[in-house]
């Protein structure tokens, strides 16, 4: 039963689209990434996944719109929904998901992690 200081957790990595978990709880992992550029087009077949914007702007990309994501605002994408992140500078995130949620979904990329550092 510590607190965590999100903020200060940003300066103990660099790499871009590659998510740090902070916290669990109640089989959800708390996630922190730093994000710029364009990720995959992907989806959670069986999770939903809540975006939260820390620093910078996030663009939600979807077959069918597009939503920006400013700092202090969250977007939550409803399983089976294809997305794809994406930031023009770099952008901070914290991620909300059930632990079982594959990085990129059922696609294999480059940027593709299969398990995420501790931090």
């Amino acid at each position: 039963m510590e607190k965590i200081n999100i903020l200060s957790k940003y300066s103990e990595f660099d790499a871009k689209w590659s998510p740090h978990s902070i916290a669990e709880l109640n089989g959800q992992q708390v996630l922190l990434a730093k994000v710029k550029g364009e990720f995959v087009w992907h989806s959670h077949i069986d999770e939903d996944e809540l975006f939260h914007v820390i620093k910078g702007k996030l663009r939600m990309d979807f077959r069918d719109k597009t939503v920006e994501v400013l700092p202090g605002e969250i977007i939550i994408v409803p399983k089976g929904v294809e997305h794809r992140p994406y930031a023009e500078e770099e952008a901070w995130i914290l991620l909300f998901e059930p632990i079982s949620t594959k990085h990129t979904g059922d696609v294999i990329a480059e940027v593709t992690k299969n398990e995420y550092p501790k931090i």
